[in-house]
């Protein structure tokens, strides 16, 4: 059982991130991803079952998007470049088996960070949100940039072990045990079940 505090639903959203088809394509194919995919729509099945928020982050470009990238955007840069992911291309959508309902919060970035180029944080606020429970693409890319930008901004973090991936799995290890436990309580899919049903 986890040690990780309760969930008040109420007060709590799931960040599906960049879980987009252009995404999904670093994952294995196969029963990883199939397997990934449906850990994840488990967890978004537990969540809204008990009430809480699902909060949907993809990234995709407009035109505008992409000439505002300088070349000194190293990660960013090709994209633009490239005109890559432009938001109205099906890969860039959320994956279907995953698709928004009506009433989520569904946000498009254009940077890593699930809050530095969208207003999820306000929207989050502005539903009395407090406590995020954090699955994404990659490790290393979304979930990284935003566990380090959500603890910043004093949420409570529970970041989904068995709903993050990473191409590189070392670097999904060290984050998973090292870096991300200072600021989030690392919980798997069955365990958030339980903590949304616990008094």
């Amino acid at each position: 059982m986890s040690t990780a505090p309760a969930l008040d639903p109420a007060h709590t959203a799931l960040l599906v991130m960049d879980y987009q088809p252009a995404i999904l394509a670093v994952v294995p194919a196969g029963e990883d991803r199939n397997a990934l995919l449906g850990r994840v729509a488990g967890a978004i099945a537990d969540v809204r079952v008990n009430g809480g928020t699902i909060a949907y982050v993809r990234v995709g470009f407009t035109e505008a998007d992409w000439d505002a990238i300088p070349a000194s955007n190293k990660s960013f840069a090709p994209l633009a470049h490239h005109r890559a992911m432009h938001h109205e291309d099906p890969a860039t959508a959320v994956h279907e088996r995953l698709a928004p309902q009506e009433g989520d919060i569904v946000v498009r970035k254009v940077r890593y960070g699930g809050m530095s180029t969208t207003d999820l944080d306000q929207q989050l606020r502005e539903r009395g949100i407090t406590t995020l429970v954090v699955s994404g693409i990659s490790t290393g890319g979304v979930v990284l940039s935003t566990v380090i930008d959500a603890a910043d901004r004093d949420y409570r973090l529970y970041v989904l072990s068995d709903g993050v991936a990473d191409p590189d799995t070392e670097v999904h290890d060290v984050l998973l045990h090292r870096v991300f436990p200072s600021r989030a309580h690392i919980i798997d899919t069955t365990e958030l079940r339980a903590l949304l049903r616990a008094d």
